[in-house]
């Protein structure tokens, strides 16, 4: 299956940097892609709990789904995940 989530926080090629690559190293999950003008990230998955752990691994990294609850340090974890996803690119 694929799908298309419209996530927060998104803010450059660092961040798209980054969620590429996690999601990419996730089981189950493939063809990647992150969009930064219209801040949506789509994948394949092949179960209901693959999407729910990718929604799960976007909150940990700081790019929750948007109409999904967040904390402040969700926002600073964000900021994290850019500069690593800077780093490595």
């Amino acid at each position: 299956m694929k799908t298309i989530l419209k996530i927060q926080n998104l803010k450059c090629g660092g961040c798209a940097n980054i969620i590429t690559n996690k999601l990419s190293d996730s089981e189950n999950i493939s063809d990647v892609t992150v969009d930064n003008e219209n801040d949506t990230v789509s994948f394949s998955y092949i179960n209901e709990d693959d999407l729910l752990n990718t929604k799960t691994t976007l909150t940990k990294l700081g790019y929750p789904v948007i109409g999904d609850k967040y904390a402040l340090t969700t926002k600073a974890k964000s900021l994290v995940s850019c500069a690593l996803g800077r780093l490595n690119n």
